[in-house]
């Protein structure tokens, strides 16, 4: 068995050209711009190639971008002040503060801090809530909701169907568990302390790994015929980027299985255009 390729970039797309239709149609029905406010605090040069990233994106379905670069000396207090202003701005419908933050800024203080109404990464405790209860307008975190649309593109069933969910995190592994219970899987998660990885990762008919350490996943680990989502991107010494998973051995057993570069990092972006859209459309309706 040679796995079928999932395709980030050409999921991501299509699912742009969608973005880019309900963009004209905004502007054209209610005269509204959807705006994104991006928050770069600090010189990381990886945080700085996702935040251009973004706003190309952004740029390329109409969205309009506003970067505010601030040194990494600000303080907690001075970045409240700016989200407190982007929230009130009624020409941002989105606020996006990139992370990692400089560890004397007070994360939680400031990702709370953002107006519900308008975060598109799906970081606040409502969001959380309302994505943990089914409930309510909520913005999904774009990594997960990307991850569902992939499956969703090749009508993979989740569905009955035995899910196992390696890594916990809050932005990726949590809420990923929380959306596919809620198509009714049977989720697993697995984390840095499960013992025996592999007699879990072997039970799955889908695979999603977001542990964040190299080729973790082998094919003696994976189910033949199993669908397997690699989260995971990691630089090696040599500088070649690879996932979580082995894609060598892996694809010769999974019935689907994404790359990397190329599979799920695409969609990350694109689900946050889909979500400052949505925010638009939302706001534009209460006006109404």
């Amino acid at each position: 068995m040679t796995a079928k390729i999932i395709d980030g970039n050409k999921v991501a797309a299509k699912i742009r050209d969608e973005c880019k239709i309900r963009v004209d149609a905004l502007k054209e029905k209610a005269g509204v711009t959807p705006g994104l406010a991006v928050v770069l605090v600090g010189e990381d040069p990886a945080s700085a190639v996702y935040v251009r990233n973004k706003v190309r994106a952004c740029e390329a379905v109409g969205i309009k971008s506003y970067t505010h670069r601030l040194d990494a000396s600000v303080t907690t207090e001075e970045l409240v002040v700016l989200v407190h202003q982007l929230n009130a701005d009624t020409g941002v419908h989105g606020v996006l503060v990139q992370l990692p933050l400089p560890k004397h800024i007070d994360m939680e203080r400031v990702l709370e801090t953002i107006s519900p109404e308008k975060d598109v990464d799906g970081f606040h405790l409502y969001n959380v809530g309302g994505l943990v209860l089914g409930k309510g307008d909520f913005f999904p975190p774009c990594t997960p909701y990307g991850v569902v649309k992939m499956l969703e593109s090749e009508n993979i069933k989740v569905e009955g169907q035995n899910v196992v969910v390696v890594g916990a995190s809050n932005i990726v592994g949590k809420p990923m568990a929380i959306m596919l219970m809620g198509q009714d899987a049977t989720v697993a998660i697995c984390h840095a302390k499960t013992r025996d990885l592999a007699q879990f990762t072997i039970l799955a008919d889908i695979l999603v790994v977001a542990a964040g350490v190299p080729n973790l996943i082998l094919g003696q680990m994976v189910k033949t015929g199993a669908v397997v989502i690699d989260v995971g991107i990691n630089r090696l010494p040599d500088g070649k980027l690879v996932g979580d998973v082995d894609f060598e051995s892996v694809s010769k057993k999974a019935s689907y299985i994404t790359p990397v570069p190329g599979g799920v990092g695409p969609m990350t972006v694109t689900m946050l255009l889909e979500n400052t859209i949505d925010s638009a459309e939302r706001m534009a309706a209460k006006k109404n």
